[in-house]
């Protein structure tokens, strides 16, 4: 998770980090009545701001970093961060400020319609969160009632998002382009690759299996290519597993596509480690997901779709290569032409680790962060 990386991070050079936490499995356990509490709670929680200011009050921070208010903590912490004058960042890991979802997809397609009209009238009428239109309202509501207050523009120092895309996205959508920077997830430095020669002919998935991630489409591609087809480790879990294991058993897939389950992440990592190629066939337009500089931290180039940041993160023909979104035939085409290349995979993997140590380690990281956080320092004292 990227919050306790995060943490861990700043602990790691000598900070002093309070983290002030809530879950949703607080609500889950309560069934009708904790699905009420979400609810209420989710546009204002009245008992988050109360609580929020008590730490603010004793511990007295000189900066206060949020990472997630939905369901539980609302936007109403700011409004007690702001009592105190402290110094506030944000990080967007994805667009729920302006997209009830917070995918920006609609069903199995990218949608940006509530993002371009600056309008939760869209999300109401498609239902876009859980395909369900009562439990989007108090969501859409949230939204529009903080865009209406102007709660991000006159709370928040400075915003990071997680790629180049998202921000020019959420600059779009209103935010001031001078607070908004880019400062990407990060893995610890610590991490060995192993030789490519020494690694199993496989490639890997890491991720929700559920059609977002194009989990169905990467299965079919495994179809198409026939018994040539090398292994393909799916490692997670979600709700199209079942289905999927099912639509494999007969055919010349059923002997190079193993569904791995869900598992620990030190033991995703293993399996990254020795992996030739990681599979990102999303057609949801991504973050910043972790497993990309995981994979670039193993020397693991990687193979994605053209969507949302993955273009700019994964360079085509540099440290991976580029998918046309949706297309299992393109899937296909740019397997064969990398996996009967493996001097060129190679190279690939050469590549991703130099990317990781350039762009991706835990110093690099720690050094945008105390840069973003200053920036956050100076924008309050001038707003005083």
């Amino acid at each position: 998770m990227a919050y306790r990386a995060e943490a861990e991070l700043l602990r790691r050079y000598n900070e002093e980090v309070i983290e002030f936490t809530r879950n949703s499995d607080e609500i889950r356990t309560k069934g009708l009545f904790g699905t009420l509490q979400g609810v209420i709670s989710t546009v204002w929680n009245p008992f988050s701001y109360s609580s929020l200011k008590k730490v603010l009050h004793s511990f007295r921070p000189d900066l206060v970093h949020v990472h997630n208010t939905f369901p539980l903590h609302s936007p109403s912490i700011f409004y007690a961060i702001k009592e105190f004058n402290i110094p506030t960042v944000m990080t967007l890991h994805n667009y729920r400020i302006a997209c009830s979802a917070a995918t920006a997809m609609r069903g199995e397609a990218s949608c940006m319609e509530c993002i371009e009209k600056k309008s939760v009238l869209p999300a109401l009428r498609y239902g876009c969160y859980r395909h369900s239109k009562i439990a989007t309202a108090p969501i859409a509501a949230m939204i529009a009632f903080h865009t209406c207050i102007d709660t991000w523009r006159k709370n928040v120092d400075a915003f990071i998002t997680l790629s180049e895309f998202q921000k020019r996205t959420l600059v779009e959508y209103g935010l001031p382009e001078n607070r908004v920077h880019t400062k990407p997830n990060f893995s610890f430095s610590d991490t060995h690759p192993v030789p490519f020669e020494q690694r199993e002919d496989k490639v890997v998935f890491i991720g929700r299996v559920y059609s977002a991630k194009g989990i169905h489409i990467l299965v079919q591609a495994w179809k198409e290519w026939g018994s040539d087809a090398p292994l393909l480790e799916i490692i997670g879990d979600g709700p199209m597993k079942e289905e999927l294991e099912v639509s494999i058993r007969g055919t010349s897939a059923e002997n190079s596509i193993r569904f791995v389950g869900q598992l620990s992440h030190k033991e995703t990592m293993q399996k990254l480690s020795s992996a030739k190629l990681l599979i990102l066939p999303s057609i949801c337009l991504e973050g910043f997901p972790m497993v990309v500089q995981e994979a670039y931290s193993y020397g693991v180039g990687i193979l994605a779709s053209e969507s949302g940041s993955l273009p700019f993160l994964v360079h085509d023909g540099k440290t991976g290569s580029l998918l046309l979104p949706g297309s299992s035939a393109d899937i296909v085409k740019k397997m064969k032409s990398m996996w009967y290349n493996q001097p060129l995979l190679q190279q690939m993997s050469a590549n991703a680790r130099a990317e990781f140590e350039t762009l991706f380690t835990s110093e690099r990281n720690y050094s945008l962060l105390m840069f973003i956080y200053k920036e956050a320092i100076h924008h309050r004292q001038k707003m005083q």
